[in-house]
């Protein structure tokens, strides 16, 4: 039977998960440090872990979680301004602002976008960081996820991958970044480092990367927020073409998973989940965005998303019209990813033989080697095609790299099925080799 404190302790941790980014970035601005910052939020939980059960949740907890941090932060200082006359600056400015003012500014839009995460994510994606450094940075510390998953996504060594980040906050607190949105006329020379950005917190979400649960809502969700508010700041087709791939994917949620938590690919998903409302906006934004002709990947991905999701059933996906999408995304942005997707679409569109062709001449490269989806796609063709035991070796590949739980079930029911000689025994062929995500 589930006591009190266990019950307070789960509304404490949902709280965390689902602000403690949010307020970690509120704290960034005030503070002027990542990593007083950070002691500052973890300062703030361990108080709301010690009062919340005896005073009760606040009405706003992030508020009180901000306010937390940053007098745990002062008094950190303070107990260290006898020592660094540069701390007793930081300090005296912290003390000239009143915490009632930081409290409404939460509420508050003083700029035009009442948003700190978003703030902090133009921070990050500043001209003066390294294209990579501000990809990383944004990802560990916007979105959360430990330097591991970052480099894991980097394909980077985990100290290579610190490195890069501590340079990164060096760099921001050594020249003075300002923690702001920038000047409309400076957006555009951002807007392509922060759409990357939200698209792979997008992804993250959508598809986490490791642990127990197929997706990471509070992410994707988080994304298509963001998503919003950047379209609301600055309306160019890229904006409008990433919020529509958000929505469009996004609308599938409530149908990706069983009640059992497994992975349900694309054909095996029920259509009446689908959040038709979504779709609907989702196929608006992809329309404007095409007819302003000032469209890119994002919008071209969003238009790929869009056939999927209008189509009523999955035998009626158009694959001659996706194909013909990859083939122009892959002009406007090659990449062995989009390579791989486009493979899938082949393979559905003329047989699971033309698939695998591409998809061998793509790990012949390299480039792939270590990316699961691709053992997957290239296990999933061979199973079709009844050649088990090339299936099995990609399958195995596929499980050695996979890291998140459902994932690794998956894959281990189809390697179940091989292993006992199983031969294809669909009534009709997959209609994806990998799980559907934006990637």
């Amino acid at each position: 039977m589930r006591d009190d404190a266990t019950d307070m302790r789960e509304r404490i941790d949902a709280i965390y998960r689902a602000d403690s980014r949010r307020v970690l970035a509120t704290l960034i601005r005030l503070l002027g440090d990542f990593d007083l910052a950070e002691e500052a939020l973890q300062d703030a939980m361990v108080a709301a872990l010690e009062q919340w059960p005896v005073q009760g949740i606040p009405a706003n907890p992030r508020a009180w979680l901000v306010s937390a941090g940053r007098f745990r932060a002062v008094d950190r200082l303070r107990r260290r301004v006898r020592f660094d006359a540069t701390v007793a600056a930081v300090v005296a400015g912290l003390d000239a602002r009143e915490m009632s003012a930081h409290a409404s500014a939460l509420a508050e839009d003083d700029d035009g976008v009442a948003d700190d995460r978003l703030r902090l994510i133009f921070t990050c994606c500043h001209p003066a960081l390294s294209p990579d450094a501000r990809i990383a940075l944004t990802l560990r510390e916007v979105c959360g996820l430990t330097t591991e998953q970052v480099a894991s996504a980097f394909l980077t060594p985990v100290p290579t991958l610190a490195q890069r980040i501590v340079r990164a906050k060096t760099k921001i607190r050594d020249a003075r970044i300002p923690y702001e949105i920038p000047e409309r006329a400076d957006l555009p020379e951002r807007l392509d480092s922060v759409l990357h950005v939200i698209y792979l917190v997008f992804n993250e979400g959508y598809m986490a990367s490791s642990g127990a649960s197929v997706t990471r809502p509070e992410l994707s969700a988080e994304a298509v927020r963001l998503g919003r508010i950047l379209v609301e700041l600055l309306p160019e087709a890229e904006a409008l073409g990433l919020l529509a791939l958000m929505l469009l994917h996004g609308a599938r949620d409530s149908a990706r998973a069983s009640d059992a938590g497994e992975i349900l690919l694309l054909e095996e998903q029920d259509r009446s989940l689908w959040d038709e409302a979504r779709i609907a906006e989702g196929v608006a934004l992809v329309e404007r965005a095409l007819t302003s002709r000032r469209f890119g990947p994002y919008t071209i991905q969003a238009a790929i998303a869009a056939v999927h999701a209008e189509a009523t059933t999955a035998a009626e996906t158009d694959w001659r019209q996706i194909v013909g999408l990859y083939d122009v995304l892959l002009r406007a942005a090659p990449s062995p990813v989009v390579e791989l997707n486009r493979a899938v679409a082949v393979a559905m569109r003329d047989g699971p033989a033309s698939g695998l062709e591409l998809i061998d001449d793509i790990l012949r490269r390299g480039e792939l080697d270590d990316y699961r989806l691709a053992h997957a796609a290239r296990g999933e063709l061979c199973r079709r095609l009844g050649r088990l035991d090339d299936a099995i070796r990609a399958y195995e590949r596929a499980a050695s790299l996979a890291s998140q739980e459902p994932e690794q079930r998956f894959i281990a029911g189809r390697l179940a099925a091989l292993r006992e000689g199983r031969p294809p025994s669909d009534p009709e062929p997959p209609k994806s080799a990998v799980p559907q995500h934006v990637g």
